[in-house]
């Protein structure tokens, strides 16, 4: 496989307005071929989604899903520039898999890594360093694993890096990417809310044997 050098990936990135992180996997997977990475950006919708991610994205929709069963519902609201694409079908049909994609990610608190709160990152780095099986490592090699596994919780907690639930070879971020690169205009996805049945609220404390009991009369 070809050496990917920085350089390279600037070129790329500056060529297509796409992510650094994008530009490298497209470079790699094109085996640092520069024309056929800008094609792979292209065919992912990335290429020239980056460029429009500064536009101001005020208008939009609210979507929701329900479970079936109706025992776990989702408010997402999703922006785009102009209420001419919010009417889109391309746009809506992504309101509404996203809104899905929340619903079949439980663990999903925040949209983007961005979002996690500084004194989360924080306490969720002191809980790492204490573990036992990283007593006995040197401090830099505990900073080193400490870290990868600070990145990997914080990526199960964002929705934009869960793994497409109709296409697992994309990630959610992807996904709204080429909706970008279709509909020529910055999408973001705000903000959502999730709703399960039941939730905080505080169950009785008898079990099921002492209800049937306290029925017959023998409580």
């Amino acid at each position: 496989m070809a050496q990917i050098s920085a350089k390279d990936v600037k070129e790329l990135r500056e060529k297509t307005g796409a992510g650094m992180m994008d530009c490298k996997k497209a470079l790699k997977e094109s085996d640092g071929d520069m024309a056929k990475a800008m094609e792979w950006l292209r065919q992912k919708g990335i290429a020239s989604a980056g460029k429009k991610e500064g536009r101001v994205a005020a208008e939009g929709l609210v979507g929701s899903y329900i479970h079936t069963g109706g025992r776990v519902g989702v408010l997402v609201e999703v922006n785009c520039e102009t209420d001419f694409v919010a009417r889109r079908e391309e746009f809506q049909e992504l309101v509404r898999n996203v809104a899905m994609q929340v619903a079949a990610c439980p663990n999903v608190e925040y949209v983007r890594v961005d979002d996690i709160p500084a004194d989360f990152v924080a306490k969720e780095k002191e809980v790492e360093m204490g573990r036992e099986d990283l007593a006995s490592k040197p401090e830099n090699i505990r900073e080193k694993i400490v870290e990868g596994r600070i990145a990997k919780r914080l990526k199960e907690l964002a929705l934009l890096e869960q793994p497409y639930i109709r296409d697992q070879n994309i990630t959610v971020d992807e996904l709204v990417k080429q909706t970008v690169a279709q509909l020529g205009e910055n999408i973001q996805v705000r903000r959502f809310v999730r709703f399960v049945l039941g939730e905080g609220i505080e169950k009785g404390g008898c079990d099921f044997a002492t209800e049937v009991a306290q029925a017959g009369g023998k409580v």
